[in-house]
């Protein structure tokens, strides 16, 4: 897909219009006023620490923090684990593009805790910003705790809002072409430019920047999304947008971990494979996660992968322990949430159904199971584990607490 510029992105000072009702999707649309959720700073109680009461108050935001997980059913809680499409919400309805009695039967039901939108949920402008503004209503409504509402805006070959002509924004362009350039302020300000078109519609999570390293002979899929087969350029340029998302206020994720970029193959439609030992993927394929950790990075994506000198059994990354625990905890020592990609990918459904899948990754260390397969039957399928003594509702609570920390910094409760 080329980087096409668009005309001037002119609806920015219309956020305040009215919402737009869209027939045949579902009935009901709340009709307020959107607005941007912006969080350029940590949110008020989050913990920033200075010379004059700091350390108070991150203790009171440590136990405002545990007080509402302690609060939380085990119901909330193993919904909270989990992001969904919005279709996984409401019954009967193939397209979401609205948010109206149905989506919120269905987040008071089943508060998820976040929703990723595609292309086909995303129209223009103003249905965006209503459609947003009345989930993050009707989470408030309920008081549940504030949605992840994210999307999949890369630049050039995976965008949702940049090569819809309606929204008139400049799509960045690929991964690639900003590697190939070297130009780390141009990185930055490619993930700046991204947040400043998606927080006014109301998202607060990007699922990017891409971390593979590639290797242009093996990979099917990489070429144009990563930054370049050099793990140093491609550390760089992971930095600069890490810094330029979270510095624009945009929540962001890096991905796809432990790398996928040499292995040939898509694991949307089947298993892919990564030969590399544990030493070969740290000398290189680590390398740019490392850097989006030093500079921040609050989420990390694994990516459905085998990795047959690493994990036995034709385990995807997704689901092992020595990938999420041992490797991006235990090596790397990141704190933040680990998210695994989607759930739905032919990498996984080919081999697990959407109960096996969302408790096999939670048992591994992950915090976030995205978009599974079928979301009702994994969010029991958790449930059951629990009751059966295969997830501890300790367990549970580890990746709760991970997921709400992030939301008190950046986004509040």
């Amino acid at each position: 897909m080329e980087s096409v510029t668009r005309r001037r992105f002119v609806w920015l000072a219309a956020l305040g219009a009215g919402t737009v009702a869209l027939g045949g999707c579902e009935s009901g649309p709340r009709e307020q006023a959107p607005s941007a959720t912006a969080f350029d700073t940590p949110a008020e109680g989050a913990g920033a620490s200075d010379d004059n009461g700091g350390d108070s108050a991150a203790a009171e935001a440590e136990a405002a923090l545990m007080a509402r997980v302690e609060a939380m059913t085990l119901e909330q809680k193993v919904a909270q684990l989990f992001v969904v499409a919005p279709e996984a919400l409401v019954e009967g309805v193939s397209q979401v593009t609205q948010a109206g009695d149905a989506t919120h039967e269905g987040v008071r039901t089943w508060p998820v805790g976040g929703i990723v939108y595609f292309a086909a949920n995303l129209v223009d402008p103003d249905q965006v910003t209503a459609m947003l503004a009345n989930v993050r209503q009707f989470y408030a409504d309920d008081g549940n705790v504030a949605p992840f509402l994210a999307v999949d805006e890369e630049g050039g070959t995976v965008v949702r809002v940049a090569d819809n002509e309606a929204f008139g924004v400049q799509d960045v362009g690929d991964a690639s072409a900003l590697g190939a350039a070297g130009d780390e302020a141009a990185a930055k300000s490619a993930a700046e430019q991204i947040a400043a078109y998606l927080k006014p519609l109301g998202f607060n999570l990007d699922f990017a920047p891409v971390c593979d390293v590639v290797d242009p002979l093996r990979s099917d899929t990489m070429g144009l999304r990563s930054f370049s087969s050099d793990a140093n350029v491609c550390a760089a340029m992971v930095k600069a947008e890490v810094q330029g998302f979270l510095g624009a206020g945009m929540l962001c994720c890096a991905k796809h971990f432990p790398g996928i970029g040499s292995a040939p193959g898509d694991s949307h439609t089947g298993a892919i494979t990564v030969e590399k030992t544990a030493e070969e993927l740290a000398a290189v394929d680590f390398v740019p996660f490392k850097a989006a950790i030093e500079a921040g990075v609050p989420m990390i994506m694994v990516g459905h992968v085998d990795l047959p000198n690493i994990v036995e059994g034709a385990v995807p990354a997704s689901l092992s322990s020595a990938v999420a625990q041992g490797m991006l905890r235990d090596t790397l020592g990141f704190t933040g949430i680990i998210v695994t990609d989607s759930l739905a990918m032919g990498a996984i459904t080919d081999r697990y159904s959407a109960a096996e899948a969302a408790v096999a990754a939670l048992a591994a260390g992950c915090d976030v199971p995205l978009m599974p397969e079928n979301f009702r039957k994994a969010y029991q399928g958790v449930l059951d584990a629990v009751a059966a003594g295969e997830l501890t509702e300790e367990r549970i609570d580890e990746s709760v607490t991970r997921i709400l920390k992030v939301k008190q910094r950046y986004i509040g409760l």
